[in-house]
């Protein structure tokens, strides 16, 4: 089998732009004004939506990142749930894909190429997902993803931004894919990496589905800027304040050890120098500290719901096989996005 890369050798999602720098360069570009454009780039949400008419909104959304395991069947399924994952937080349902590839065609050969574009075809069409084009570019280092095209009624758009005091967070994916990654390279915690790799290919389709029948007043997926980086985003976005509880944050197996080996990725370093709306209780160890910024790739849904409807919720995402859905936190009142995670 030829491989792509030593698994995660870049350490979560690949080749991402760190918050600080993305912020630094989005406040620089001018805003948009128009009356469809529902969501956009203000508040950092996780896809585009433009409304159609009164009942449908296009969701528009582009990821693609270097090989973060060796297979590259397997890799290019991780690609897919990926980009998927982003129409999934916006509460929309996925109707369209564009393949988007970079590539060493010399050195890697066509083969290798094609088993990338089968593990996202069967990932995409497992979504229920037709691919209908793409394009691709000879590039020194292989990368994949997909541009995705959904719909969404406007009046049931979930953003990042309106989270409110009283809501109680819920995940729905385990923590840890990055410090795994970074694990594996060193060719250790191999029960980890299996199980990072079947949390990656999983989609948040059946998550979703569930919350769909639930009232959810804020929703972003966690990916690249870790679990702290998308729960500022939230958390700022809405003008809230969170509480995050140390104790009941769910994490792969293994990950708590490779973290506490020091297993930690660049990029979960890059995460907390960003965020110094942080503050964490003394007592919470610093292994746990580092799973809560490391970056994740295709991880799960962070859904902001009523108290009164949050234990339901968890219980109707278990028995849809969301087995790590759980209970991480609250907002506690308006503010300016500031975290606290307590022990």
């Amino acid at each position: 089998m030829v491989k792509l890369t030593n698994f995660a050798q870049y350490g979560g999602c690949a080749g991402k732009i760190g918050p600080a720098v993305l912020s630094r360069v989005l406040h620089q570009l001018p805003k948009q004004i128009n009356d469809k454009l529902l969501v956009g780039l203000e508040t950092s949400d996780d896809a585009g939506v433009y409304q159609l008419d009164d009942n449908t909104a296009l969701v528009q959304t582009v990821d693609f990142f270097s090989p973060v395991v060796d297979d590259p069947y397997t890799f290019g399924q991780i690609a897919a749930a990926n980009s998927l994952s982003d129409i999934y937080a916006m509460g929309g349902t996925p109707l369209t894909a564009l393949n988007i590839v970079g590539f060493p065609i010399c050195s890697l050969g066509p083969d290798v190429l094609a088993d990338i574009l089968r593990g996202g075809f069967d990932k995409v069409a497992e979504a229920g997902v037709v691919i209908v084009g793409g394009h691709t570019v000879d590039n020194p280092e292989p990368k994949y993803g997909l541009s995705i095209t959904g719909i969404v009624r406007p009046s049931r758009v979930w953003t990042n931004a309106g989270a409110k005091p009283g809501d109680v967070l819920i995940l729905t994916k385990a923590l840890g894919t990055g410090i795994l990654a970074t694990a594996v390279k060193a060719e250790m915690f191999p029960l980890g990496a299996a199980a990072a790799i079947q949390s990656m290919i999983m989609l948040n389709r059946a998550a979703a589905d569930v919350a769909r029948t639930f009232t959810i007043d804020a929703c972003t997926d966690i990916t690249g800027f870790g679990l702290l980086g998308h729960t500022y985003e939230l958390a700022a976005a809405s003008g809230v304040q969170v509480e995050l509880y140390s104790h009941l944050l769910p994490f792969l197996p293994e990950a708590a050890d490779a973290a506490t080996m020091g297993l930690v990725p660049a990029g979960a370093y890059a995460n907390r120098d960003y965020l110094t709306q942080v503050t964490f209780d003394d007592d919470v160890p610093q292994n746990i500290r580092d799973l809560c910024y490391d970056p994740q790739t295709s991880g799960g849904l962070l859904f902001s719901v009523s108290g009164s409807e949050a234990d339901s919720l968890v219980v109707k995402l278990k028995n849809q096989g969301i087995v790590h859905a759980t209970i991480i936190g609250r907002v506690q009142a308006w503010g300016k996005g500031d975290i606290r995670i307590r022990s």
